[in-house]
C-alpha cells in the first residue's frame, strides 16, 4: 500500500474533535492490574482518543494501578513523561503534510514487542487501533498477553467522503485482522456492536462513554456568551439566560436575540458540516459553528451566515454548548458521537442524522429527532420544529437532561477495569444474540419537505 493511503487515512484516523476533561474517579475493588495502554494519538493533541484515555487513567490511578501509555512522539527532541500516574514511552515518529501537530509512530512490531516484553503487562488496551495498535495487536499475540481493543472510528467509511472509495475494502481488512486478532473488542453503540458482527468479529462487548454532568449541564447557559456571539464578538463567561431568549412581536426573536442552532466537532469533511447550509435561511435562527479543521475555509464560504467560533475546550465549550437552543450533528460516521451527550447533559435537544452512535443517544419525539440519512429536507424540518415550538424544545431538553443521568466516567472506567480482568483470567463472551439496532420510525411531521419551505 502506498505512503500516500496511509497519510491519507491516518489524517482522518487520528483527528479527532477536542472535548473537554473529566474529574476523578473512585476507587473499585477490583485486583490491581498492571496495564500498557497503545494510543494511536496522545497528548498535546487532544481528540476523542486522548479524552478516554485520560478518563480512564484518573480511575486506574486512584485504584494504584501500575500503567504505561505507549504513544507517538510529539517532536524531534521529545522525551518521556508521567501523566495521571501513568508512564508515557514515546516512539519516535514523523509529522503527517500538512498536518503538523499529527504524527505517526515509527518502527515495527518488533519494537513494540520489546518494550512490551520489558514492562510485562497483565494487559494491553489497544486505543482505537489502526496503525500503531495494528503492531501492538500483533506484539502481544507473540507474547501471549492478553489484549482489549477499543473500535470507536469508522475509518474506512470516511473512503467515499475522501474521494477514495476504492481504499475502504483495504482499509476494512486492516480493521478486521486487528479485532480478529485482539482476545476482545469493545464498541461504544449497537451499530458498532452489530456491525464488527456483521464482519466476523465475534468477542465484542459494549462499552459505553461517559459524560462530565459537573461541567456540563444547563447552569452553564450564559446571557453574556449569547449576547456577544449573536453580535459577532467574542464570548465572554457570564450571566444566564431562558431558552430561546427575548422574543419580538409575533413570536420572532428580536435582532441580536435570535434562537441559536449549534454545531460542535472537527470541521472535516467526514463530518457533513456542509449540510447545514439547508438550514441558513430558516427565520429568527443563527448557526453557530465551534471548532476548526481543514474544511473551516470552505464551510465559512458555504455558510456566510454562520458565526464560526474555532476551537473552544474545557468550560468554555461547556458554556457554549449550553447556550445553545438547539444541537445539531449531520455525520454519519460515528460510532458514538460524545458531543451529543455532552449537549443532552447540558439540557439541550438534539437533531441528528439517523445512522451509527446516535441511534442509541437520541430518542425519537423525547429527547430530538433523527433523521433518514441524507434527507436534508427532514433535517430541515425537523428543526423547524423545534425551532418554532418553545414549550416542545424545552421539554425536549429536559428529557435530554434527564436521559443522560448517571452516565458516569467513573462508572464507566470501573466497567472497563471488568472488562480487563475478564480477559486476563481467560473468560469467553458469551454467544449472545446482536441486539437490534434501532430503527427510525416514519418522520410524525406531515410533511417534512412542505416543512422545508
Amino acid at each position: 500500500m502506498p505512503a500516500a493511503v496511509g497519510h491519507l487515512f491516518t489524517k482522518v484516523f487520528l483527528h479527532r474533535h477536542a472535548v473537554s476533561a473529566a474529574p476523578p474517579t473512585a476507587a473499585t475493588s477490583v485486583d490491581s492490574v498492571r496495564i500498557a495502554i497503545v494510543a494511536e494519538s496522545f497528548l498535546p493533541l487532544m481528540n476523542g482518543v486522548t479524552h478516554s484515555i485520560l478518563r480512564v487513567l484518573e480511575h486506574l490511578q486512584e485504584r494504584g494501578d501500575e500503567v504505561m501509555v505507549i504513544a507517538p512522539s510529539t517532536s524531534d527532541t521529545d522525551v518521556s513523561s508521567v501523566v495521571k500516574g501513568a508512564y508515557v514511552h514515546r516512539l519516535p515518529s514523523v509529522p503527517l503534510a500538512g498536518y503538523t501537530n499529527v504524527r505517526v509512530a515509527l518502527g515495527g512490531v518488533n519494537r513494540v514487542k520489546r518494550i512490551l516484553a520489558d514492562f510485562a503487562p497483565d494487559v494491553v488496551h489497544l486505543a482505537s487501533p489502526f496503525v500503531l495498535g495494528w503492531r501492538a495487536v500483533q506484539a502481544a499475540h507473540q507474547l501471549g498477553i492478553p489484549t482489549v481493543a477499543i473500535y470507536q472510528t469508522e475509518v474506512p467509511s470516511y473512503a467515499g467522503r475522501y474521494g477514495v472509495p476504492f481504499l475502504e475494502n483495504w482499509a476494512w481488512n486492516r480493521v478486521d485482522n486487528i479485532h480478529l486478532l485482539a482476545d476482545r473488542t469493545l464498541v461504544p453503540s449497537t451499530f458498532a456492536l452489530n456491525q464488527l458482527r456483521g464482519r466476523g468479529i465475534l468477542r465484542v462487548d459494549m462499552w459505553r462513554r461517559g459524560v462530565d454532568t459537573a461541567r456540563f449541564n444547563p447552569a452553564k447557559r450564559s446571557t453574556a456568551w449569547r449576547t456577544s456571539v449573536l453580535s459577532g464578538g467574542s464570548a465572554a463567561p457570564g450571566g444566564s439566560v431562558a431558552p430561546g431568549g427575548s422574543a419580538a412581536p409575533g413570536g420572532s426573536p428580536a435582532p441580536g436575540r435570535e434562537r441559536i442552532i449549534g454545531y460542535v466537532g472537527r470541521l472535516a469533511v467526514e463530518k457533513q458540516v456542509e449540510d447545514l447550509a439547508v438550514l441558513a435561511d430558516l427565520p429568527g435562527t443563527r448557526l453557530v459553528v465551534v471548532g476548526d479543521g481543514p474544511q473551516r475555509a470552505a464551510l465559512e464560504a458555504a455558510l456566510p451566515g454562520a458565526v464560526f467560533t474555532g476551537f473552544l475546550g474545557g468550560d468554555a465549550l461547556a458554556e457554549a454548548v449550553a447556550s445553545f437552543d438547539l444541537f445539531v450533528h449531520p455525520g454519519e460516521f460515528e460510532t458514538f458521537c460524545q458531543t451529543i451527550q455532552e449537549a443532552m447533559a447540558s439540557g439541550v435537544p438534539v437533531v441528528a442524522t439517523g445512522r451509527g452512535g446516535p441511534l442509541d443517544l437520541v430518542e425519537n419525539s423525547r429527547t430530538g429527532w433523527l433523521y433518514e440519512p441524507g434527507n436534508l429536507a427532514q433535517l430541515r424540518g425537523y428543526v423547524q420544529d423545534l425551532m418554532g415550538d418553545d414549550a416542545k424544545r424545552r421539554a425536549f431538553g429536559t428529557a435530554a437532561l434527564a436521559s443522560v443521568q448517571g452516565r458516569t466516567w467513573p462508572a464507566l472506567s470501573a466497567e472497563l477495569v471488568r472488562q480487563y480482568q475478564a480477559v486476563i483470567d481467560g473468560e469467553e463472551l458469551a454467544e449472545l444474540p446482536a441486539p437490534p439496532v434501532p430503527v427510525l420510525p416514519a418522520s410524525p411531521l406531515t410533511s417534512s419537505k412542505g416543512l422545508a419551505s
